[in-house]
């Protein structure tokens, strides 16, 4: 026997109200968070805000003075980079739950999110931090500056 219209309305109302509370202390935390990632030759730590801002840059061990202006900007950017990717994989795992469907009301489908639209590709690809380092030698953008020499 189906459950009475009331019942259900009832019940759709509680799970909206706590989806919008649930959505609200995500934004709150959303708001405190920042993430900082080293470079992988370590010279460099960069610091993303809630909205992938750069919001630091740290120069390790004078490391940069033996560096190339090529060289400590490759760094910089890797740094930042990995700084916003980490950023945005957690607001996806913060959001995650807002996309699924409702257990208790199923006429309540979650909402669809276009992650890659959103930002880029490299989001949806394994977490280095998940799967391990990867082993592959030296990033695309170390390799070209190895070649072309100091420009």
């Amino acid at each position: 026997m189906t459950e009475p219209l009331e019942k259900r309305l009832e019940k759709a109302m509680a799970e909206l109200q706590a989806a919008q509370e649930a959505v609200a202390r995500t934004e709150r935390e959303l708001r405190q968070a920042s993430f900082a990632v080293l470079s992988s030759d370590r010279a460099v730590r960069a610091t993303v805000g809630p909205q992938g801002e750069l919001s630091g840059i740290e120069f390790l061990e004078n490391k940069y003075r033996d560096m190339s202006p090529q060289e400590l900007a490759a760094s910089v950017l890797e740094a930042a980079n990995a700084a916003r990717l980490k950023m945005n994989r957690h607001v996806m795992k913060a959001m995650a739950p807002f996309t699924e469907p409702s257990r208790n009301v199923p006429e309540l489908k979650g909402f669809e999110l276009d992650w890659e639209r959103i930002f880029g590709p490299e989001v949806l690809r394994d977490d280095d931090e998940d799967t391990g380092r990867d082993d592959r030698a030296t990033p695309a953008w170390r390799d070209a500056l190895g070649e072309d020499g100091e420009d």
